[in-house]
């Protein structure tokens, strides 16, 4: 059975499976938490641009489960980079959130032509210093962006968010993290079902070991030792992607999901998205 933890570049634990709270609405929320409680979830991904950050902190709140037995990651929007406004809002997630501090905290996106992911860090790098944020990163980052982050900054982002499943399995930037051990959390894993779950391949390995397809592309992610955060509000569903640790994937049948890559991209390509472009 694969450890359902993850040890960080600066040793900090998060949870190799979380659940992803986008689009979750405030009256879905404390249903959806304690379902994915009682499933086993400790780790919940927000951010501030999900409007729900308030939903969140009061659900797990109410849970009365120990603040150190959970895993909060929220996000730095676009439009409020900058060092300032990076420190600032960080604080409004933090106050949403009713928190004392955030287990780990991204950039949502480069927005590299606007010249500010830089200076946005930096401010990252300092609420690290003062211990409001325990690890922080990025999401959506290129191995170029990297590159030019770590050139100008000091602390390696502990992590990488990115769209990754296997029509998209991202092997260059994988690469490049796994070398500077950047961990990689997979945003879409399943490819929001957008046909994955039924290639024959993945339908008949997820048969052979009493799976479902879904199950069977979450655990190749872990064969890959990346962290998941499926989304979803449905309690079966919730569930049914929690429960992965209980079998292995063959090394063939890794390789077989691997040779499925498309370079098939669903979101939008990071080098195209601007400060304002995403509402």
């Amino acid at each position: 059975m694969v450890n359902d933890t993850q040890v960080l570049n600066n040793g900090y634990p998060m949870p190799s499976i979380g659940l992803g709270v986008y689009k979750i609405s405030d009256e879905e929320m404390d249903n959806v938490v304690k379902t994915a409680l009682d499933a086993g979830y400790r780790a919940f991904d927000t951010a501030y641009f999900y409007g729900n950050e308030v939903a969140l902190g009061k659900a797990l709140n109410n849970s009365e489960m120990n603040r150190d037995e959970l895993f909060i990651t929220s996000k730095l929007w676009n439009d409020y980079q900058g060092y300032d406004s990076t420190i600032e809002y960080f604080n409004r997630s933090l106050e949403n959130l009713g928190l004392d501090y955030i287990d780990l905290f991204l950039i949502h996106w480069p927005c590299e032509k606007d010249g500010l992911f830089i200076e946005s860090y930096k401010a990252l790098e300092k609420l690290y210093e003062e211990g409001k944020v325990k690890a922080i990163g990025v999401c959506n980052f290129k191995e170029h962006h990297l590159k030019k982050l770590m050139d100008a900054t000091d602390v390696v982002p502990q992590v990488n968010q990115i769209e990754l499943h296997p029509y998209f399995n991202q092997k260059e930037v994988q690469e490049f993290c796994d070398e500077h051990d950047i961990k990689v959390t997979a945003w879409m894993p399943l490819m929001r079902n957008r046909g994955l779950l039924g290639h024959p391949t993945i339908v008949d390995i997820a048969q052979r070991h009493g799976k479902t397809p879904a199950q069977v592309v979450l655990r190749w992610h872990l064969a890959h030792d990346r962290i998941i955060i499926p989304k979803s509000k449905t309690p079966e569903r919730i569930r049914e992607n929690f429960d992965i640790l209980d079998f292995n994937l063959e090394l063939t049948e890794i390789a077989e999901i691997d040779s499925l890559n498309r370079n098939a991209r669903q979101g939008k390509d990071p080098d195209d998205v601007a400060i304002g472009d995403l509402k």
